[in-house]
C-alpha cells in the first residue's frame, strides 16, 4: 500500500506528461522512454583520476581484518600493516579478528585482539552489559532486504544497528591507517591525501555494497561530495590482480608441490600467461566463496571476466557452525542457548580453542585433536543439567569425541574432517558446475586464495576435483592475497576492462499497445490511446559483458513544467529476458532519483537524459537536461524499500 504522500508524488509524476499520455500501474510512475536505448561506449566520459599520495585498501572480512597501503610514488612496494599485539597461537596476526566491543553505553571500547580480550577479562556480572560482536558481516549477505536500519545481535542478545557497527570498524581502520602513515612520514597525514579502497565480496547484492559506502560516509573514511575518494573493490577481482603479478618463490604449485616449473622461481605467473589465458580465481574467505574467470588480454595486460561471479555462504564459518550442532547434540540446545549469553566470554575462548584445532585438521592426520573445555563450561553444564560433562559425552552416543581426563574434548581426525565436509562438499559442486559452463572451458590456473585456502582439506578436495585439469596455484600469503591486490587495484581500477552483469536490470514503463504481441491484460486506454502496462525496460541484461565507462542512455521527461523531482523505480532479475515487471523473480531493487529543481526552460517538451555506468563495480548514474545542458543530480538507491 501507498501512503497518501507517496500516491501524491506518485500523481504529479504520473499526469499528463508531455506528449505521450501516461498510466499507472504498480504504483509505478507512468513513464514512456522518449527513445530507444543504446549503449555507448564513452571512454572520456569516464571521470579523470584525482591524484592521491597514498592508497590504503581495508579488507573487512568476516573473521579477520586488516588494512595494507602503498605510496603512488612508489607502486611496487606495497606495505601491510604493523603487526598486532595479542595473536593467537598457531595464527599469523597479521590481520587482527573482525570483533567488536561497545560500552554499556553503546559508544565505541575496541576493535579486534584488544576488543576480545578486554571483554574476556570482564567478570560475567559485568560482561552482560557489554556489547560484543563478531563474524556480523555476513548480516549484509544473508539479509533479504537490508536497509540502513537493520539490526545485528550483540553476543548479550542485544540489539545494535549494523550500519553503526560497520562505521565504527572503519573509523577504527581509518584512525590505525593514518597513524600509521604519520609515523612513517614524520608529520600529519591528510585524509584527504588517501585514496581508500574497501574489499566486499563479487556475489554481494547492490544493497550490502552500497551499505559499505555509506558506513564509509557515516565513519568520516571519506565525504558524501567526495566519493571518488573510496572505492569498492570486489575481492577475488583484487586477489586476481595480485596473482598475475607472482613471482614463482611466492606460491606453491599443488600439482608438484614446488615452486619449479620450468620457470626460474623469479619468473612472474604472468610471464607463463600468454594473449587469451584463463584463470579461475576461488576465493575462500570466513564467510563466502566467491568465484570469478578471467581472462588475460594483453598488450596491456588488462583482464575480462568470461563468467559473472558466482559461489556463496560457504565460507570457514560453516565448519564452526557444524562444532556448535555436535556441541549441542551432545549437550543439548537448550544449554548451549544458555550458556552463550551468560557465559559470552567463556563461549569464545572454546571458538578460540577450536579454531587453532581447526587449523591442524589434515586428511593423513592420524592422531586426536584436543580441545580445551574452558573451566566455567564444566562447572555451568553441572549446575544446569545436574551431572557432569563427561557423564553427558558417554549419554550422547557421539562416538568419536570423547573425554580426556585433562578436561578436554578429544576428537578423532574424523570427528573433525567431518565437520569440515558440509562446507568443503558446497564449494566442490559450486566449482564442478562452473567448470561444466561453456565459458569456462581451457582453463590454464586455479588460483585458490582467502584465509581457508590455508585448509590442507580444502586442497586436496579441489585437487581430486579437478584431476589435474589446471594447475592449482596457492600464494605464500594467501591470507594477504585480497589485501594487497586490492592497493594494486586502487593504483589503477581500470585494470579490469570488462566485467558481466550478474543480473538483468530495467524500469517499468508504459509502452504503445501493439495487437498481437502484447497480452489483453495489460491494455490500459487513456485519452483515446491505448497504452500496455508493466513493461520491462531492459537496461542491461544478466550475464551481459559490460566494458569499463560504457554507458546505457535513455531519456525520460518530467510529467509537468513545474516538477522538481522524477522518480523511476529500478527493477531486477536474474533472467536474461524479461518482458514485464509483473513476472515472477522481477524484484523492485532500487530507486532512480532525479533532481531536476532549477532547470525549468521554456522548451515544449523537456527531454532529461540519463547516463548509466554498469562497468564499474558500482553502478553510477548522471543526468543530463538536454534543452540547457546543464546537470541533473541522479542517485540509485539500492537501500530503501
Amino acid at each position: 500500500m501507498m501512503t497518501d504522500k507517496q500516491a501524491i508524488t506518485e500523481n504529479i509524476i504520473t499526469d499528463e506528461m508531455a506528449n505521450p499520455s501516461p498510466a499507472k500501474s504498480m504504483g509505478d510512475p507512468g513513464i514512456t522512454p522518449l527513445s530507444p536505448s543504446h549503449i555507448q561506449n564513452d571512454t572520456d566520459q569516464v571521470r579523470s583520476e584525482p591524484s592521491f599520495v597514498v592508497v590504503v585498501a581495508i579488507d573487512f572480512g568476516t573473521t579477520s581484518s586488516g588494512y595494507a597501503y602503498a605510496f603512488t610514488k612508489e607502486p611496487e612496494c606495497i606495505h601491510t600493516m604493523r603487526r598486532w599485539e595479542g595473536g593467537d597461537p598457531g595464527v599469523s596476526n597479521q590481520k587482527t579478528p573482525t570483533t567488536i566491543l561497545l560500552t554499556p553505553d553503546r559508544k565505541f571500547h575496541s576493535f579486534g585482539y584488544a576488543a576480545r580480550d578486554f571483554y574476556h577479562d570482564l567478570d560475567p556480572s559485568e560482561s552482560k552489559h557489554w556489547l560484543y560482536l563478531e563474524k556480523f558481516k555476513m548480516k549484509l549477505h544473508t539479509t533479504a532486504n537490508l536497509s540502513i536500519d537493520t539490526d545485528l545481535h550483540a553476543a548479550n542478545g542485544k540489539r545494535v544497528k549494523a550500519l553503526d557497527i560497520f562505521a565504527y570498524a572503519l573509523a577504527f581502520f581509518k584512525e590505525q591507517a593514518l597513524k600509521e602513515l604519520s609515523d612513517q612520514t614524520g608529520g600529519d597525514f591528510d585524509n584527504n591525501d588517501v585514496r581508500w579502497v574497501i574489499t566486499v565480496p563479487a556475489i554481494w547484492k547492490m544493497p550490502a555494497k552500497q551499505f559499505m559506502r555509506e558506513a564509509a560516509y557515516k565513519s568520516g573514511l571519506v565525504s558524501r561530495e567526495n566519493p571518488e575518494q573510496l572505492i569498492i573493490a570486489l575481492e577475488p577481482e583484487a586477489a586476481s590482480i595480485y596473482c598475475r603479478k607472482l613471482r614463482l618463490h611466492q606460491m606453491v604449485d599443488l600439482g608438484t608441490q614446488t615452486t619449479q616449473n620450468g620457470f626460474s622461481p623469479t619468473d612472474n605467473v604472468g610471464s607463463g600467461m600468454t594473449q587469451g589465458d584463463r584463470y579461475v580465481v576461488v576465493d575462500c574467505g570466513g564467510g563466502t566463496v566467491d568465484l570469478t574467470v578471467h581472462q588475460i588480454r594483453l598488450p596491456e595486460g588488462h583482464l575480462k571476466e568470461l563468467y559473472k561471479a558466482s559461489g556463496g555462504p560457504y565460507g570457514s564459518i560453516g565448519i564452526d557452525y557444524e562444532f556448535e550442532k555436535l556441541l549441542c547434540k551432545i549437550f543439548g540446545q537448550d544449554f548451549v542457548d544458555q550458556f552463550k549469553i551468560k557465559r559470552p566470554a567463556a563461549w569464545v575462548d572454546l571458538m578460540i580453542a577450536f579454531e587453532s584445532r581447526k587449523r591442524a585438521a589434515a586428511p593423513d592426520r592420524t592422531n586426536p585433536l584436543n580441545i580445551n573445555l574452558p573451566f566455567s563450561f564444566i562447572d555451568y553444564y553441572k549446575k544446569f543439567r545436574g551431572h557432569s560433562v563427561e557423564h553427558a559425552l558417554r549419554k550422547s552416543n557421539v562416538d568419536f569425541v570423547k573425554w580426556s581426563s585433562q578436561g578436554m574434548l578429544r576428537m578423532s581426525p574424523d570427528a573433525m574432517n567431518s565437520l569440515f565436509k558440509p562446507t568443503i562438499d558446497h564449494i566442490i559442486q559450486h566449482l564442478t558446475e562452473l567448470f561444466e559452463k561453456p565459458e569456462v572451458s581451457n582453463i590454464k590456473f586455479l588460483f585458490l586464495v582467502g584465509g581457508f585456502a590455508e585448509s590442507p582439506l580444502l586442497q586436496q578436495a579441489v585437487q581430486n576435483m579437478l584431476q589435474g585439469r589446471s594447475r592449482i596455484i596457492i600464494p605464500h600469503d594467501v591470507g594477504l592475497t585480497i589485501l594487497k591486490g586490492a592497493v594494486l587495484f586502487g593504483l589503477d581500477p581500470s585494470v579490469i576492462k570488462v566485467r558481466r552483469s550478474p543480473l538483468t536490470y530495467g524500469v517499468g514503463v508504459l509502452n504503445r499497445f501493439v495487437e498481437g504481441k502484447h497480452p489483453p491484460e495489460k491494455l490500459l486506454v487513456k485519452d483515446g490511446t491505448r497504452w500496455c502496462t508493466d513493461v520491462f525496460d531492459t537496461f542491461i541484461a544478466a550475464d551481459q559483458s559490460v566494458a569499463l565507462g560504457e554507458m546505457v542512455k535513455r531519456s525520460y521527461t518530467p510529467a509537468k513544467p513545474s516538477q522538481q523531482v522524477i522518480v523511476i523505480h529500478v527493477y531486477c532479475s536474474e533472467r536474461e529476458n524479461v518482458s514485464f515487471i509483473s513476472e515472477p523473480g522481477v524484484k523492485k531493487c532500487g530507486t532512480l532519483r532525479l533532481d531536476v529543481s532549477g532547470t525549468e526552460s521554456t522548451a515544449l517538451r523537456r527531454e532529461i537524459q540519463t547516463l548509466m555506468q554498469f562497468g564499474d563495480t558500482e553502478i553510477r548514474a548522471m543526468a543530463v537536461d538536454v534543452s540547457t545542458g546543464r546537470t541533473v543530480k541522479a542517485s540509485i538507491d539500492f537501500l530503501s524499500h
